[in-house]
């Protein structure tokens, strides 16, 4: 099984005391309401739609207050921003119908919702200026690098703790790392890992801001942020070698060839006379292009966040959702989430957007199951598309899937080979984290 046990990453010594000394009950808490509720009063959000505009106006005289150079700002400790929040599972049942999924577990899309919620928290706890109780950043969600689960199941009757902080910083960037626990037996338990990059810009959102920069203060915490910094090398390398960039290597190029081969019909014609549109499925498979779901969704300002574009944790939860459901209508069964990895919000969705979210499954291998979700939104003025996400999923299913096969050598099916190898290269750097 991929479930290993969950190591908690080297925490610096004083947040692995708070972690151990997590007992039952965890009074004092804040809980996921009053983070978001925080958030609010950090950046001036509306809690009323028809507001919106004249707050975001309020907030361009925050401009004066950002730092011309990052060396202005006041260095920061990796405790400064060290944050605990309690999901109250357990011990206020009322808030449980929310979280819960109909096969009796928490619904992990709204796991991913408070993650976003809390990574932009602790990145303000991170730059807060002491005097002033409006911040002039406006920090959104860049990435989500990778979230790996330890546990195939969360309970919906037990409390949750989050816990988390910034663990490396660039110029305008910062990696956060949180970690996800639940109650059992008077004991908190490791659930999953999870690393964000968050990107400060300034108070309209329009431009770069600079940071605070961030001092480690032992050895362990020289190891973090040097993890950041190899986490930045890694993203990059990726990013080159990516499919959209450089051609397959060889050792692709051969997989998408055997399976051409492997696909071929020869008993329609002679051997000599094959064409490339003679293909037949091998057993036990399906073709990628039977592979996928697709949904649609009306962007209301009820899913907003506090800038008033659609909230990344909603999209997120969206996604993942169509991506379960994907990956349970191929596998036959009930699939569990392992890792969800490489998540890039490249454009912002606009409220009233219509966003369009594409499902396909394009690796498997065993009970594992890859599922890629493409999310884009339709303007209905201009009628133009734009990509806003990439997501890419790693189940596990009960039983043994059927192998996809993409379709090659033809009209438009390299695609599907791209896609394929795509998913290839993520569930494979997935199993080498696990």
């Amino acid at each position: 099984s991929a479930y290993r046990l969950c190591i908690m990453r080297k925490l610096p010594s004083v947040l692995a005391r708070t972690l151990i000394s997590g007992t039952s009950g965890s009074p004092g808490l804040p809980d996921m309401s009053e983070v978001r509720m925080k958030l609010r009063d950090i950046v001036g959000a509306s809690t009323n739609w028809r507001d919106h505009v004249q707050a975001m106006q309020e907030r361009k005289a925050l401009h004066t207050l950002l730092a011309k150079r990052q060396e202005d700002l006041p260095p920061r400790r990796m405790k400064d921003s060290y944050l605990e929040v309690i999901l109250p599972l357990g011990s206020q049942p009322e808030i449980r119908e929310k979280y819960l999924n109909v096969h009796n577990s928490v619904r992990f899309g709204r796991i991913l919702e408070d993650l976003d919620s809390l990574g932009v928290l602790i990145c303000y706890t991170h730059t807060k200026q002491e005097m002033q109780p409006r911040s002039p950043l406006s920090i959104v969600t860049a990435l989500v690098d990778k979230i790996n689960l330890c546990q195939k199941i969360i309970h919906p009757d037990c409390d949750i703790k989050f816990t988390g902080n910034v663990s490396w910083v660039g110029k305008t960037s910062m990696e956060v790392k949180m970690h996800m626990l639940q109650l059992h037996d008077g004991d908190y338990s490791p659930v999953l890992d999870a690393t964000f990059v968050m990107v400060a810009r300034d108070p309209e959102n329009k431009r770069p801001a600079f940071v605070n920069p961030l001092i480690p203060e032992s050895p362990e915490e020289e190891e973090i942020f040097k993890q950041g910094e190899l986490n930045k090398t890694r993203r990059i390398d990726f990013s080159t070698a990516s499919l959209l960039k450089m051609a397959p290597t060889a050792e692709e190029r051969n997989i998408v060839h055997d399976i051409f081969l492997n696909t071929l019909d020869t008993r329609q014609e002679g051997e000599g006379t094959v064409s490339f549109q003679s293909r037949k499925l091998p057993p036990n498979s399906v073709w990628m292009e039977d592979a996928k779901l697709k949904a649609l969704q009306i962007c209301h300002p009820e899913e907003r966040n506090i800038f008033n574009r659609i909230f990344g944790g909603f999209l997120m939860r969206k996604a993942f959702e169509l991506g379960w459901a994907t990956a349970c209508s191929y596998g036959g069964s009930r699939p569990f989430i392992v890792s969800v990895d490489d998540i890039m919000f490249q454009k912002p969705v606009e409220v009233g957007s219509l966003l369009l979210l594409s499902g396909q499954v394009c690796y498997t291998e065993n009970s594992y199951i890859q599922v890629r979700v493409h999310s884009e939104v339709y303007n209905a003025n201009t009628r133009e598309h734009h990509t806003t996400n990439i997501f890419h999923f790693t189940f596990i299913s009960e039983n043994e899937v059927p192998q996809v096969v993409p379709k090659t050598y033809g009209g438009k099916y390299p695609i599907k080979s791209m896609l394929y190898l795509d998913g290839k290269r993520h569930f494979t750097a997935v199993m080498k984290e696990i």
